[in-house]
Parts: C-alpha cells; structure tokens; sequence
C-alpha cells in the first residue's frame, strides 16, 4: 500500500529500475482499487441514509439507481471513517489478483530469538 515510500534509501539505492517500476504499477494498481471500492462504501452510506429520510422521494428513487463509480474521482475518506477493516482490503486485494489467493494461509517465518552474550554454561 505504500509503495516505494516502505523502502530505505538503501534498498532503493541497490534495486533495479524494473523492480522499482513493477512496485510503482502495483501501488498505482491497488490505489485505484481502493478508491474504487471507498466509493462503493461511500454509494452505500449515502443510499442507506436517503432511504431512512426520504423513503417516499422521486428523488431518492433516482438516487438509489445511480450506483456508477468514477475511477477520476478520489475519495478522500479514511477508512475508519468508512468503517473498512484490514480483512476488507486483503479480501478486495486478493480478489484482484494484487495479493496471492492464499495470502491468508502464509506463514510469516519465526523469528529467532538473540542468544544473551553472558549465557551460564552448564557445568
């Protein structure tokens, strides 16, 4: 989700450019879907709230029919403020093809815990 920005000057300094261009597409890629799918939640939202209101209105009818996205738009609302949870975006993600269909199932490798310097041997 953050791109380039999650790597040191280090790492940037030492990687090739087709990596550094295949990490931007990713990024550019998982934005746009991200946007895409705030503005559904945004659609939902406003939906609920004019069927609550107005139920009656021709207006609302009108309203609640028009459900298009726009990827030029940005949605600027946070995810808490949507009420979107880390397992939302990893289940949009790996449906998307951005993360591995079995993401879920991975398992991070068990750090190793550093051995103290003034150990007592056994005798």
């Amino acid at each position: 989700m953050y791109g380039l920005n999650a790597l040191t000057e280090q790492e940037l300094a030492t990687m090739c450019s087709k990596k550094k261009q295949r990490i931007l597409n990713v990024y550019k890629r998982a934005q746009k879907v991200l946007n895409v799918f705030k503005q559904k939640v945004t659609i939902q939202y406003t939906n609920h709230i004019f069927k609550a209101l107005f139920p009656k209105s021709p207006w609302t009818d009108d309203m609640l029919r028009y459900t298009e996205t726009d990827e030029k738009f940005t949605n600027t609302l946070t995810f808490k403020d949507l009420n979107i949870t880390k397992q939302d975006i990893i289940s949009i993600f790996m449906a998307e093809g951005i993360l591995p269909k079995n993401f879920l199932s991975l398992k991070e490798p068990t750090p190793s815990l550093p051995r103290l310097k003034n150990e007592v041997k056994s005798m």
